[in-house]
């Protein structure tokens, strides 16, 4: 078994979920290549020392992410700091030699993007991609499924989004996230918007134009010192693409709703196709529940299927149990470790987010930027 040993760049919520991932290693059945963590970097000490006690395997503890970069048992990082550091690090990263799995969006704004994308072209024999997780959920890869085999006919119309309710406590202090010049100027489409990017795109659809609705509801909020600070980033999005299909077809409108304050919605991930032959809906409120519908003529019924542990990477969880946001995580790692070792995904729905990817959705978010502004229909950039 091939041993890809990783390097955690940015030792907070998600760090420590992909260590997580990496530590039960052994949850996964069928897989000739495995992950371990080596070394954690983050500027502060406290979030290091969570990993240090915890996981046997890490090495190196170190502040300074150059550091790690220059340590030779570190084959691969996974990078999440904020979107303001992430032209500096993912291009330090891949010019040091590491393959990277970066969180979204790839930089804090295209010009960013830009730069990541030129950087990782230059080193075609590194795996350089794109954290998210969520369509590594079973049902999403039936719907996969049923997309490559030409189930659904024309497409109708999709539907995609993410939408949870953490900010929708007006005292709730500000954070990075809320801070233009750390977060950028997308807003919530940079946190939350290549979730939802992620199935269209594998698909083979692709944006024409965008008209965008961006909600700036929470305009301030409390400093944590006692003061309150403005709150300049949108938290809430909502998206109309007139969209193509690359493999024939008329256009059709996918709606994207990307959402921080939502209420009654914890941590809600959707996505619905409508097509000529059939459609299909998964929601992650009911993550075993895959809905379907095939037209043969006559009557229309909507099928609803119990989905059970049945993952791109097969599992020790039998297959009757349900599936989890834990499980997404560790089957997006797999996917990118099984990229690092054979340097092609397991089959196409079960790869992460490539560059041309992340560099179409900046291209989007951009283009939503300009219809904002200017309260008009705004063609993307191909």
């Amino acid at each position: 078994m091939k041993t890809i040993r990783f390097g955690i760049i940015g030792c907070g919520l998600m760090g420590r979920e992909l260590a997580s991932a990496m530590s039960r290693w052994c949850h996964l059945a069928e897989i000739d290549s495995r992950a371990e963590l080596v070394a954690v970097c983050d500027r502060a000490d406290a979030p290091r020392q969570w990993f240090v006690e915890r996981i046997a395997s890490v090495r190196q503890s170190t502040a300074d992410y150059r550091e790690l970069l220059a340590n030779p048992d570190v084959d691969a990082v996974y990078c999440a700091v904020p979107h303001d550091r992430h032209e500096e690090l993912y291009c330090a990263a891949i010019h040091a030699g590491k393959h990277l799995l970066g969180e979204k969006p790839f930089g804090i704004d295209q010009t960013a993007n830009d730069a990541i994308s030129a950087c990782a072209a230059q080193h075609p024999r590194q795996i350089v991609r794109c954290s998210s997780e969520m369509p590594f959920h079973p049902a999403v890869q039936q719907i996969f499924a049923m997309n490559e085999a030409g189930e659904f006919g024309q497409v109708i119309e999709v539907n995609t989004g993410f939408l949870h309710s953490s900010d929708l406590d007006p005292d709730k202090p500000i954070n990075w996230k809320r801070i233009v010049e750390v977060n950028g100027e997308y807003g919530v489409m940079g946190d939350l918007g290549m979730h939802a990017c992620h199935v269209p795109f594998r698909a083979g659809w692709r944006p024409l134009n965008v008209r965008a609705v961006l909600s700036d509801i929470v305009r301030e909020r409390p400093d944590g010192k006692g003061g309150r600070v403005p709150c300049r980033t949108w938290d809430n999005a909502t998206l109309l693409c007139e969209t193509t299909d690359l493999r024939g077809g008329g256009p059709f409108p996918w709606t994207m709703k990307l959402q921080r304050i939502a209420p009654g919605e914890k941590n809600t991930w959707y996505v619905e196709i409508k097509g000529t032959k059939a459609c299909a809906r998964f929601s992650t409120k009911n993550p075993k529940l895959l809905e379907t519908l095939r037209y043969t003529g006559g009557k229309q019924s909507w099928q609803q299927d119990d989905v059970g542990y049945e993952p791109p990477f097969r599992a020790i969880t039998g297959g009757i149990f349900e599936f989890g946001f834990s499980d997404s995580c560790q089957q997006m790692l797999a996917a990118f470790t099984h990229e690092v070792a054979h340097g092609e995904p397991l089959r196409p729905s079960a790869g992460c987010v490539t560059p041309t990817e992340a560099a179409l959705s900046h291209r989007l978010f951009t283009a939503a930027l300009a219809s904002q502004r200017q309260q008009a229909t705004v063609a993307v950039e191909s």
